[in-house]
């Protein structure tokens, strides 16, 4: 997917440890270096979540890294998908377990109005809406981190046609379509020719 060709994988054996470089921060809380370090560590734990912070940290610390800032927009998109399968998930779950009213009684009936109250139904339906509204929720707010990402590395190289597309197709999955379309044109001025370019207009 998108999000895993633009995340740069890092090799598993070799790096920094996670407890370095927690002590290179604690020792040096503005050297950029510690955070960079307990990024990688992290990743190369398994704990892509984890090194969101660190990194953004980082990259707070050095702007200019740009390979950072896309590494940075790789793990959001790749956060934001997780939140999308668990609010799937959740909706799935909530279908299942309250189908709705569609075979009940008429609410007119006294049948009908019995079980239009069944407290087992709405317990579920609060307990599945709850994980569906904030699996949506973090799903939003990773989409927009990322689409912040990506403006930052579309600043620093705006001649790079690839970049607007990336924007492009995260601000379109973060709803944020003002500014995908403006990716867009931006990257057919860029890349006219591209084989993306007729699926893109």
């Amino acid at each position: 997917s998108l999000q895993d060709i633009l995340l740069q994988e890092r090799a598993t054996g070799g790096g920094p440890s996670e407890n370095d470089a927690r002590d290179e921060i604690k020792d040096h809380p503005n050297n950029a270096q510690g955070y960079r370090d307990l990024a990688t560590a992290l990743q190369n734990n398994g704990k892509s979540d984890e090194s969101l912070e660190p990194l953004a940290k980082y990259v707070a610390l050095k702007p200019t890294d740009i390979d950072a800032q896309r590494e940075l927009a790789g793990l959001y998109l790749r956060q934001a998908d997780t939140y999308r399968t668990q609010a799937i998930a959740a909706q799935v779950a909530l279908q299942d377990d309250v189908p709705g009213t569609a075979f009940q009684p008429s609410s007119s009936s006294k049948i009908g109005q019995a079980l239009a109250t069944n407290p087992i139904d709405q317990a579920l339906s609060t307990t599945h809406n709850t994980a569906l509204n904030d699996a949506f929720t973090k799903m939003s707010t990773a989409y927009t981190n990322a689409v912040t990402a990506y403006k930052a590395v579309a600043k620093a190289q705006p001649r790079d046609p690839a970049v607007q597309f990336e924007l492009a197709q995260t601000a379109e999955a973060a709803n944020d379509l003002t500014t995908a379309v403006t990716a867009y044109k931006t990257f057919l001025k860029l890349a006219p020719e591209d084989q993306s370019a007729a699926a893109v207009r």
